[in-house]
């Protein structure tokens, strides 16, 4: 048993507010909010943020602003962290399928959901990982004391602005100024076209290659996607992942948009865009650059997965017994109760599969039991790593299911959608009760958050798919909504459904080259001494460089050197505010962005 002195865990007076309604209840409306910002970012360039300390600041801010009126008092620091569980709970919708199998299913077999049944399918597989997060807290956070980074980073930041309250609200503050000058630039681009500046740049056509065959004279840095753009939710993404992966990004676009795309263009594998110098040829170039970008992501991920054995096995086999069997006084549910909550959302789960998807039962349910094992190793991960492998998760239920049945995308879609969804769905969960335990909160008042969190980002956050991508199969892999997600799970279900007859010209070359490159980044990233592996590209970040356009690529990149010269010249300020700020970008962006969506929708409609 772990000693709560020894994690310097605050003890509350009897009776000090944590399960409230106005806590659950700001929580839920914050992140339906913020579950839209996750969508946006998600079909932007395939990636979540957690929005836990976003929602913290929101909801401490919000009632420190209500308690000036001197009616009502400020939220308890148990309240906060009920409110920033349901918030982040609920901002994690976009993991549940949303922005990967739901619109790659709809554009390999044209199926669609109303709101209500895509409503009730993403809860129900945010269900799966909140029952599995039950079985697994007592042992991860309580017996292993597995450091869940971003769930420590939460913790450490609410005890800070409780005991500096003031600080909090000059957080609250920059989050909010930045977070407005995003949307007025989003709304400024909007109004008045504002364009991109175009990278100098233009080539001719070689003589009898593939673009002279289609009657195009050239080339440029616009059709080739190099230019900078002045929207800013992409320099925020930069800031937040940092210089390695941005400069892994800027690299990927290089070696795809300016090396491998015109080889490819020249050889006849893809044609070319519109003959203009201002066109860009995204779309055109995705046709085959998608192919080693896919696989250099999915083996790289797949890699580095594997070296993470030690805590595979730990996971199936508990290190201790005894503390496995320990009687834990903060038990979320009787294990009959908790056995019976398994049962019930695997009987849920399968008849769903069968009912939306035509999935056979015996397939469906042997998807939900691969589900409670990955879960469980995909949390582990996470608390060791911070990294929740979500695509390894859904590649392994994949490739399973490409065996069990084949040829039917809907089974390897939407089975590997519930593994991959739950099991990220739980890692992310794990890291808020990792924040609970550290602020001494009782971990039954967060599941309870957490289901009420994850039923207002279903509501809110289906509503904001379906009005962004009303039309999955023209709007998605476009210029627009690149998705490198859909592209991923839809190129590797086409792939297992189709066979390789079916790839374009030089794309088996492609898959090879890039699998391999996949699996040797990630070797030498786990190999090497630290002195060198912080020269080694990451390897999935290279592949995202294939399916995103190369001005994202650029705003990545550039950010990342931004937020690292500050971080290097204000280390202080940096530590307290880069990331609120950053943060307030992406959020800004994403919900003007939304509202602007919504706007268009209203006017059609007129």
């Amino acid at each position: 048993m772990s000693d709560p002195a020894s994690e310097n865990i605050p003890t509350h007076p009897p009776g000090t507010a944590q399960l409230t309604i106005r806590a659950v209840g700001t929580g839920m409306l914050l992140g339906g909010v913020l579950s839209l910002c996750n969508i946006y970012v998600g079909l932007k360039i395939g990636w979540g943020m957690s929005m836990s300390i976003t929602a913290a600041l929101l909801g401490f801010g919000i009632w420190q602003l209500l308690k000036l009126t001197g009616r009502v008092r400020g939220f308890t620091i148990l309240e906060t962290n009920i409110n920033q569980t349901a918030a982040s709970s609920a901002a994690s919708i976009s993991s549940a399928g949303l922005v990967a199998p739901i619109p790659a299913l709809t554009m390999i077999t044209g199926q669609t959901l109303s709101w209500g049944a895509l409503v009730i399918w993403t809860f129900s597989v945010c269900l799966v990982g909140i029952v599995v997060a039950m079985g697994l807290r007592k042992q991860l956070i309580e017996v292993d004391k597995l450091p869940f980074p971003s769930g420590t980073a939460t913790a450490k930041t609410l005890l800070e602005i409780y005991s500096q309250g003031r600080e909090a609200m000059v957080r609250l503050s920059m989050l909010a100024g930045f977070a407005v000058l995003a949307a007025s630039i989003k709304i400024t681009e909007s109004v008045t076209s504002l364009q991109r500046f175009v990278l100098p740049g233009k080539w001719p056509a070689r003589p009898g290659g593939g673009l002279e065959a289609a009657g195009v004279g050239g080339y440029t840095s616009a059709n080739l996607g190099f230019s900078v753009e002045p929207t800013t939710l992409m320099y925020g993404v930069g800031v937040l992942v940092g210089p390695r992966v941005g400069i892994s990004i800027m690299l990927g676009s290089l070696l795809a948009w300016a090396w491998l795309l015109p080889m490819a263009l020249e050889a006849g594998w893809t044609e070319p865009g519109a003959d203009s110098p201002a066109t860009p040829w995204f779309v055109q170039g995705l046709n085959w650059l998608l192919w080693p970008g896919v696989a250099m992501m999915v083996t790289s991920a797949l890699t580095s997965f594997a070296f993470s054995w030690r805590a595979i096995v730990t996971a199936i086999m508990p290190r201790s017994k005894e503390a496995a069997l320990a009687a834990d006084p903060n038990m979320v549910l009787p294990r009959q109760w908790f056995l019976l909550a398994l049962v019930i959302v695997m009987a849920i789960s399968v008849a769903l599969q069968v009912s939306f998807f035509a999935i056979t039962a015996w397939v469906a349910a042997l998807g939900v039991l691969l589900t409670f094992l990955l879960a469980l190793v995909a949390a582990r991960v996470s608390g060791e790593t911070n990294v929740t492998p979500v695509g390894a998760m859904g590649k392994v239920t994949q490739l399973l299911f490409a065996v069990l049945a084949p040829g039917q995308p809907a089974a390897n879609l939407m089975s590997a959608n519930v593994t991959g969804g739950a099991a990220s769905q739980c890692a992310d969960m794990m890291h808020d009760l990792k924040t609970g335990h550290l602020i001494g909160a009782r971990p039954r008042p967060q599941f309870i958050a957490q289901f009420f969190g994850a039923l207002a980002g279903a509501l809110a956050g289906c509503a904001g798919y379906l009005v962004l991508v009303p039309d999955p199969v023209n709007q998605l892999l476009t210029d627009e909504w690149p998705a490198p997600s859909v592209a991923a799970w839809k190129a590797v279900a086409e792939l297992f459904m189709d066979g390789v007859e079916a790839l374009p010209p030089g794309a088996m070359e492609g898959i090879i080259y890039g699998g391999l490159a996949g699996i040797v980044l990630a070797v030498l990233e786990k190999t090497l001494p630290r002195r060198l592996r912080i020269w080694v590209p990451s390897g999935p970040s290279l592949g995202l460089a294939f399916v995103i356009p190369a001005y994202n690529a650029i705003s990545i990149f550039l950010g990342s050197l931004m937020g690292a010269a500050v971080g290097k010249a204000f280390p202080g300020w940096a530590a307290k505010f880069l990331i609120i700020c950053a943060s307030g970008l992406i959020a800004g962006e994403s919900l003007s962005g939304v509202g602007l969506a919504i706007f268009e929708v209203i006017r059609g409609l007129k």
